[in-house]
């Protein structure tokens, strides 16, 4: 059965799903796991969204899908992975995260 990950929608077909972690769950609160929503997510988009945000940021900004989908950090990279199937992208940490750990 395919999967549909939740930020893009894109769908992760059957065949692509024999690799684990083809999709990912993400904790909309990180750090708090016990009690986070959770959502399912592509490889490259749960990347992406770890590249781009601090933890603290998607925690008290970024703790939904909306706001996910609304962020304009994010927007460049929806309108391009929904026109890819690719599963396997390189994602560099955003210096504004760097500077944040």
């Amino acid at each position: 059965m395919s999967t549909t990950c939740e930020l893009c929608r894109r769908v992760i077909p059957t065949e692509r799903l024999d690799d684990p972690q083809a999709t990912q769950q993400h904790h909309l609160r990180p750090e708090e796991r016990a009690t986070s929503p959770t959502v399912t997510l592509c490889r490259p988009c749960h990347d992406q969204i770890h590249a781009t945000f601090t933890n603290e940021e998607l925690r008290e900004s970024y703790d939904s899908l909306d706001a996910l989908r609304d962020a304009d950090r994010l927007s460049d990279y929806l309108s391009w992975i929904r026109g890819t199937d690719k599963l396997e992208i390189a994602v560099e940490t955003s210096e504004h995260v760097r500077r944040h750990r």
